[in-house]
C-alpha cells in the first residue's frame, strides 16, 4: 500500500476567508458598544464626546472627566449672608460713646419701627420743616391759606419750596408764623407728635411717623404729596444719607445742621419696599467733620444692606 504522507495545509484563501468573517465580527461588535455610549440616557454632549474620545483612543476613562461641568453647568455662587442690623448698629454706636446717636427705622408697608442708641428727642434742626411743610399745605386743603398768597418778598409757594429744597431759615420763620405756633402744635398732635415749634424738639421715632405717613398718603392730597417729595430730592446738599445709599434706591430727604447736630431724615425705597429712616447725632466734633459723615455713611450703609440687600 502506498502511503499517503502528509494532508497538504489548506489553502492560503481559505484562511484569508476566515480572517476577514472574524475581523468584520469585532468591528461590528465596535459599532455596537459604540452605538450603545453614544445614545446611553442621562449622558450629555460634553460627557460623550469625552466618551467617544477616550473609546476610540484607548485611554482609561477618568471619573473627573465624565463629571466635568459645562459653562452652564457652573454651580452659583452662595449669596451674601444677611447683616445683623442690631449688632451692626450697637457696633456703630459703641464705636462713638463721645456723641449721641439715635437711630429710627420704619417700614411704610406694615408701620413696623425699630430703633437704635438714643431716641429720645433731639433739637431737630431743619427736618422739622418737613412738619411745618405738611402743616401748610394741610391749611390750604382746608381753605384757610392759599399757595399764592403772598408772604414775604415771594408768594406761599416760593417759601414752601426754599424752606425744603434749599432750607431756607427765612422761608420757614415766615411758614411758621403764618401758621401760627399753637396752630403748627396742635396739627402735629393730631398725627401722634409732641411737638413745640420754640424748642424744635423731636424724637426719631416721632420723624419717622411723620415721613411714613407723608409718603403713604395720609397726610395730603395726591398733587400736595407728590410736590413736596419732590422738594425732597436734589436739594442744596446731598452729602449725608444720599451719598451712601447704594445704586436703584430711591431717595427723598431732609437734612438738618445745627449747633453739634447733625440730623437726615429720608424715605428710601426700592421696588415695593420703602422705609422711614431717621439718623439723629450730636458730638462735639465739628458738624461739617469728615468723621461725622463717615458716621452717617456707616449707619445708611448698614441700614441699606440690611433692608435692601445692597
Amino acid at each position: 500500500m502506498t502511503n499517503p504522507g502528509p494532508r497538504p495545509a489548506a489553502p492560503t484563501h481559505r484562511r484569508n476567508v476566515v480572517l476577514v468573517w472574524a475581523a468584520a465580527v469585532l468591528v461590528l461588535a465596535a459599532v455596537v458598544v459604540l452605538g450603545a455610549i453614544r445614545t446611553a440616557p442621562g449622558s450629555d454632549s460634553h460627557t460623550r464626546d469625552f466618551l467617544t474620545r477616550d473609546f476610540l483612543t484607548g485611554d482609561v476613562l477618568t471619573v473627573a472627566q465624565q463629571q466635568e461641568p459645562g459653562p452652564a453647568e457652573t454651580a452659583p455662587a452662595a449669596p451674601a449672608a444677611a447683616v445683623d442690623l442690631p449688632a451692626e448698629m450697637q457696633r456703630i454706636i459703641g464705636a462713638h460713646p463721645d456723641h449721641r446717636i439715635g437711630v429710627a427705622v420704619l417700614d411704610t408697608r406694615d408701620g413696623q419701627l425699630q430703633s437704635y442708641g438714643d431716641v429720645a428727642p433731639y433739637t431737630a434742626a431743619s427736618t422739622a420743616k418737613v412738619l411745618t411743610a405738611a402743616a401748610y399745605y394741610h391749611l390750604v386743603e382746608t381753605g384757610d391759606k392759599s399757595l399764592d398768597a403772598p408772604l414775604g418778598a415771594f408768594n406761599a409757594a416760593f417759601q414752601l419750596k426754599a424752606m425744603i429744597n434749599t432750607s431756607s431759615d427765612d422761608s420757614w420763620l415766615l411758614l411758621m408764623r403764618d401758621i401760627g405756633y399753637p396752630n403748627l402744635t396742635a396739627y402735629a398732635a393730631t398725627l401722634g407728635i409732641t411737638y413745640d415749634p420754640e424748642q424744635n424738639l423731636v424724637a426719631p421715632p416721632d420723624m419717622a411717623r411723620l415721613l411714613a405717613q407723608l409718603t403713604t398718603g395720609k397726610l395730603l392730597n395726591a398733587d400736595h404729596t407728590a410736590e413736596l417729595l419732590g422738594y425732597m430730592q436734589h436739594t442744596n446738599d446731598e452729602d449725608l444719607v444720599p451719598a451712601a445709599v447704594a445704586p436703584g434706591i430711591t431717595v427723598h430727604h431732609k437734612y438738618g445742621v445745627v449747633q453739634g447736630y447733625v440730623h437726615d431724615a429720608a424715605l428710601l425705597s426700592a421696588g415695593d419696599r420703602s422705609y422711614a429712616v431717621v439718623i439723629y447725632t450730636w458730638g462735639p466734633d465739628d458738624a461739617d467733620s469728615a468723621d461725622r459723615l463717615d458716621l452717617i455713611h456707616d449707619l445708611t450703609r448698614q441700614l441699606t444692606g440690611a433692608l435692601f440687600g445692597r
